[in-house]
């Protein structure tokens, strides 16, 4: 029903802000990926929405980029993962990262988001296999055997997902396994 909002930030107070459109404030939730990266109070803004009529409330969710608003609606299709929990999923980790969790199939990345468990996990890698994937960018070249080790050793060496997917990004993909690791502990610890 909405599809855009285009007007001024009038209040941010994570994770909702108020976007004043035209004198009507329209009080929108959003994942914490595009409240980092809101403008000042003031500025200009413009919303993708998504708008979710229930029972008892009508809420609008908004996202700086089409593919965070598609990998939200993937999500709230899925029993038992409502609009809440979609939000804290994109909050958790960018759109690339869940793609490259899915194409891997890592529940350990998954987990760690807030409200997820282990069977959600689960559920969620298995429901979207396929509908996550190059167009929403992770690329071909990211679920190559080496580079998923090379993650995992970062991870499990106590590195974050946004660090060692940093990393990861940096290497080239044509690398082995132990070469890639010391590659990207090198530019870890700079």
């Amino acid at each position: 029903m909405i599809g855009k909002l285009t007007g001024t930030l009038s209040d941010k107070n994570p994770p909702q802000v108020l976007v004043d459109c035209n004198g009507v404030g329209y009080e929108v939730n959003v994942p914490m990926s595009t409240f980092y990266n809101l403008p000042d109070l003031g500025s200009k803004l413009s919303l993708l929405t998504h708008f979710v009529v229930r029972e008892d409330a009508q809420i609008l969710y908004g996202f700086g980029s089409a593919p965070e608003r598609e990998a939200f609606r993937q999500l709230i299709k899925i029993s038992g993962v409502g609009p809440r929990t979609a939000l804290s999923v994109l909050s958790g980790m960018s759109v690339a990262e869940l793609a490259q969790a899915v194409t891997l199939q890592e529940t350990g990345r998954l987990i760690k988001v807030p409200g997820i468990g282990k069977k959600t996990a689960e559920r969620l890698l298995l429901e979207l296999k396929g509908k996550l994937g190059p167009d929403l960018g992770v690329s071909a070249g990211a679920a190559n055997a080496s580079q998923a080790d090379i993650l995992q050793a970062l991870l499990a060496l106590g590195y974050s997902d946004r660090e060692a997917a940093l990393a990861l990004k940096a290497l080239p993909t044509d690398l082995g396994v132990s070469e890639g690791i010391k590659l990207a502990l090198k530019a870890l610890a700079k």
